[in-house]
């Protein structure tokens, strides 16, 4: 897929993605960095965020790491605060973090619940929060895009418990969108559908059934007859951290092949 921005749309721009070093969250932050922008990576394992910070800085970009779970407020203070050591500034946070686990709710232990809760809801809750401390600061505004999904739209079976972490993204996104506005920080969310990532093999995991029949049976779920791809999100991201989207705030933005349309 060709890019449709300038190769230095991000020149001078600091982005933080956090939840990088795998699908969504390394396209994404593959393509700011190809794109001019500083770009501030986080994830958990050591050895994949390395690689995609090594991807990165090999193709020339300007690029950090930092290890640590965003389920943990601390960390997330230090997060932000590591950015602008190194960049001197933030301007774009891509609130990606995130994990699915699948199942009904009498099959859902507490442990799986406060799991999901604790990084795809409290841990855009505190990212959220140090985002927009730093940017107010700045006085100069800034994009937070956030990310939810299309079953924070929709409903599907076996997914109520992570379906409603992203539902309370949903009204997160809304209701920052709101209280920020006067300080010129756009709140904005994407909805991702199927998209060809790790995470969505692991949501097939418990049926005895390969990647591409996977892939097969999606396209026939999906109105555009095809399964989306990391850099569809990383497009949609970009395009509402640009000044292009300077009207743009609160908004739930599905990239999901028509899936909700239905």
């Amino acid at each position: 897929m060709s890019s449709v921005f300038a190769n230095d749309a991000f020149a001078g721009k600091t982005v933080l993605v956090t939840g990088a070093s795998s699908g969504i969250g390394e396209g994404t932050a593959k393509a700011f960095a190809a794109h001019g922008a500083n770009v501030m990576i986080n994830g958990r394992d050591a050895a994949r965020g390395g690689a995609v910070r090594d991807a990165i800085a090999d193709e020339g970009g300007n690029v950090a790491l930092s290890l640590g779970d965003v389920a943990d407020s601390a960390y997330c203070n230090r997060l932000v605060a590591e950015t602008v050591d190194r960049f001197g500034r933030l301007d774009v946070l891509f609130n990606n973090a995130g994990i699915c686990l699948h199942g009904p709710v009498d099959e859902t232990s507490d442990d799986d619940w406060d799991h999901l809760i604790g990084i795809n809801v409290s841990g855009s809750f505190y990212m959220a929060r140090a985002a927009v401390r730093q940017m107010k600061a700045q006085g100069d505004g800034g994009a937070i895009i956030n990310m939810s999904s299309e079953c924070g739209l929709i409903a599907y079976e076996r997914l109520p418990a992570y379906s409603a972490t992203k539902g309370a993204i949903v009204m997160l996104t809304k209701c920052m969108a709101i209280d920020h506005a006067r300080d010129g920080i756009r709140v904005n969310a994407v909805c991702p559908g199927d998209i060809d990532t790790p995470m969505t093999d692991l949501g097939w995991a418990h049926l005895d059934v390969t990647s591409e029949e996977i892939r097969e049976k999606l396209k026939e779920h999906i109105p555009l007859g095809k399964v989306g791809q990391p850099l569809d999100i990383a497009h949609a991201v970009m395009y509402l951290a640009s000044d292009a989207a300077g009207f743009v705030t609160g908004t739930l933005l599905p990239i999901d092949g028509g899936t909700t349309a239905r």
